[in-house]
């Protein structure tokens, strides 16, 4: 066992997730950010019919039934969006660019809103203020100028509404291009890739009413405590009308152990919880696939001696593929699926059992499934084992990808993708009169490997943090660096923005709070959460500046000034975003009487063709889709070596930083952490607090460094985690699962030393 001794900033928190700390937790984030006589009504208005929809996650709403529909990490993001402090041009006089480089990516942000249009002056080092004409007329004179249209880049946050999402899409398209490096390229785009190949559509089957109908939930690869805090009330009900719900995850998260409602009188009263897995297995970083694929072929030993087992006459029907796969699994050997997965066989059948017991079954995960170098053939192991019982098209039963921002999945729907899609451009063609290009564009570790390589020039961001939110932070910063003109749309400072080439410009937005007022009068944007459920956000708050502009408006005078003879109505458009509906609705029929159904409370659901058990996949079945051998993640043979995975703190989401504190994991006041097992701290002659060195050990040969603090905490043996940003240095930038582009963040091979 090591040898425990204090550090600082790291200690024992036992309460459980939610409770009182959460409270204690909200209540301190509306004491920085805002004013405490507005906040109040402020939160009560998140996620409610007429109210604004939460800039944190993509967990979907309840009924609305409850008091407060927020939760302790949105309620940050609420009042960090709406916050009093404010980044003026003031600010920027007195700070150089150069000075800036050197504040922590918290200290940025926690400055405030920006409030004016800026443009870099390289004679003095700083931003200066610019009106939103000349702002516009300039990127419109350099967008004109380049050579080919595929030198420039679409960048786009999951924060986007569906109405800016798809103007800019448009935009891209009319220019000539498409490149559109997103966030979803950076999580879930290998769910994006393997589920349309597996059952016909890249999203999940899921509804917040299946949870109330469900037998069984297997929780893989995510925390949702800290990541999707709203979804620990659905997780919460399961757990008291005894659903088992099996946890495979490499680190112990405290969430998924227990949960105290803030909600429910008694629990706040009596300082109680509930227990929320049934099971917890803590499977080593990258073994998912190998135990997936354990849990199945016991399933298949189990259907053996019992016709119960799988639903034959759903496989017969339904899909294509089981006979190779079912070989697949009887080939492979246990004492491989072991080591493997750093579980037992007897541990796996168990799940086995549990899940031949269970006639409505839903499979929940995260980025810990995604973000592999196989992260796609992990999501369509996934999709094999629901396939075994029939778990789609029936109520309680489901695939649950959990989508991180509050639109991601929405930019996808209206078209951000780089991929080509004759369907849409045929429906951009009737709506606007004009051919999209055909070529396949750039994703976001593409994007930034030609801006690096200076084949790119010119880089959109409609939001978001793209530099920061990539591996390989010196390739990154070097890829800025050699731009013509990037444009940061955003409605806070951050270290992008600060990563200056030529020429920069930050245009100042809207937040999803803030009235948005066009020239027909007040607008609503709309979001699609995780569940495909479409619906209106409608911001209150006076904005946070006059200057400010909305993210439709910001896109449409962009390209009304790069394309002088566009066929698209830019204006016209954005004075009324019904409008903008409307084309949405030609281009894409599922969005059929768009307008009038989101005016319904809590909108409405796009088509899931599973859900119906309709595959839209080439042989119009699911398809069983092997997983070859049993390593997702590049096979290392250095018996010395651990597994890294990146992960976020609960203060904090994505790139963004709301504080220094990691309560349920016990880290308080800093970052600078490497979490490590007892038993790998001993074999490697390190205790808990001291300084070790970790260098990444792929083929390679690339080497990274970085020194961070050990610390003890229950996690696999053999894995280790750090948290992201941070140490996306040990990641090279084409470390990354090939088919669906997505960087391999959450298994890095590493060595691991005390530091000299």
């Amino acid at each position: 066992m090591a040898k425990k001794r204090e550090v600082p900033g790291i200690r024992t928190y036992s309460n459980p997730a939610g409770g009182w700390g959460a409270l204690r937790a909200t209540a301190k984030a509306v004491r920085e950010q805002m004013d405490v006589t507005e906040a109040p009504l402020l939160l009560l208005r998140t996620n409610k019919p007429d109210g604004f929809d939460c800039p944190g996650c993509a967990w979907p709403d309840k009924e609305h039934t409850s008091t407060f529909q927020f939760c302790e990490n949105g309620a940050k993001a609420v009042t960090w969006e709406a916050t009093n402090k404010r980044v003026t041009p003031e600010f920027f006089a007195k700070h150089t660019v150069t000075e800036l480089l050197q504040w922590s990516d918290y200290e940025l942000e926690n400055e405030g809103r920006l409030t004016h249009p800026m443009v870099y002056d390289r004679v003095t080092d700083t931003y200066r203020p610019i009106e939103w004409d000349a702002a516009f007329a300039r990127i419109g004179e350099i967008m004109r100028s380049l050579p080919d249209p595929n030198m420039a880049e679409f960048y786009t946050s999951g924060r986007a509404s569906n109405e800016a999402a798809f103007l800019f899409q448009i935009f891209a398209r009319e220019y000539g291009t498409n490149n559109f490096p997103d966030c979803s390229n950076m999580c879930h785009e290998a769910t994006s890739v393997g589920l349309p190949q597996s059952i016909g559509i890249g999203k999940g089957t899921v509804s917040l009413d299946d949870f109330d109908r469900c037998d069984l939930i297997i929780s893989m690869g995510h925390n949702p405590g800290t990541n999707h805090p709203r979804m620990m009330g659905t997780l919460h009900e399961c757990s008291r009308r005894r659903v088992p719900i099996i946890v495979f995850n490499p680190l112990k998260e405290r969430a998924l152990e227990r949960f105290a409602d803030p909600q429910s009188p008694i629990e706040m009263s009596t300082f109680g919880s509930t227990r929320i897995a049934s099971s917890y297995y803590q499977v080593k970083i990258g073994g998912d696939a190998a135990a997936l694929k354990g849990i199945m072929k016991a399933i298949l030993e189990l259907a053996e001696a019992s016709e119960d087992v799988l639903d034959r006459a759903f496989i017969a029907e339904h899909t294509n593929g089981f006979d190779a796969f079912a070989a697949d699994l009887k080939q492979t050997a246990w004492a491989d699926i072991e080591r493997a997965s750093g579980l037992a066989r007897a541990e796996l059948e168990r799940v086995a059992a549990a899940y031949a017991k269970s006639n409505a079954t839903i499979v929940t995960y995260g980025m810990g499934i995604t973000q592999h170098a196989k992260g796609t053939a992990n999501v369509q192991q996934i999709a094999n084992l629901l396939l075994l019982r029939g778990n789609f098209g029936k109520p309680g039963a489901g695939i649950c990808p959990l989508r991180g921002h509050s639109n991601v999945q929405g930019n996808r729907t209206v078209g951000i993708s780089e991929r080509p899609n004759p369907a849409m451009f045929a429906g951009i063609e009737r709506a606007f009169g004009f051919k999209s290009p055909e070529h396949h564009g750039h994703d976001a570790v593409a994007a930034m490997q030609a801006m690096a390589e200076g084949r790119s020039k010119v880089l959109l961001c409609l939001g978001g943090n793209f530099s920061i939110a990539l591996p390989d932070p010196e390739l990154c910063a070097s890829g800025m660096r050699k731009l013509d003109l990037a444009v940061h749309m955003n409605t806070k400072l951050n270290r992008s923005q600060l990563l200056i080439g030529r020429e920069s410009i930050i245009l100042p937005v809207l937040g999803r709070t803030e009235q948005d007022i066009q020239s027909s009068g007040p607008q609503s944007v709309t979001i699609e959460d995780s569940m495909s459920m479409v619906h209106a956000s409608r911001g209150k708050l006076k904005p946070a500046s006059d200057h400010l502009r909305s993210e439709p408006a910001i896109v449409a005078g962009m390209a009304q000034a790069t394309l002088p003879n566009s066929k698209v109505a830019w204006m016209d458009l954005v004075a009324d975003y019904d409008r903008i509906r409307d084309k949405i609705e030609i281009v894409f029929p599922d969005f059929a009487r768009y307008n009038e159904r989101i005016r319904v409370p809590g909108g409405f659901r796009l088509p899931l063709g599973p859900t119906e058990r309709v595959w839209k996949t080439p042989s119009a079945k699911a398809e069983f889709l092997l997983f070859q051998g049993l390593n997702e993640d590049v096979a290392v043979a250095d018996a010395g070596l651990l597994k890294l995975a990146t992960i976020r703190s609960h203060d904090q989401y994505n790139t963004t930083i709301y504080g220094l504190d990691d309560r349920y994991r016990g880290v308080f006041g800093r970052r600078d952490v490497l979490f490590m097992n007892d038993r790998d701290l001993a074999a490697k002659g390190l205790e808990h607090g001291d300084l070790v060195e970790i260098e990444t050990a792929l083929p390679s040969g690339d080497k990274r460094l970085l020194k961070l603090t050990a610390i003890s905490y229950d996690i696999a043996s053999g894995s280790v985690a750090a948290y992201y940003p941070e140490a996306n240095c040990l990641i090279p930038i084409d470390y990354q699962d090939k088919e669906s582009g997505t960087p391999s963040y959450k298994s890095v091979p590493v060595r691991i030393n005390k530091a000299v």
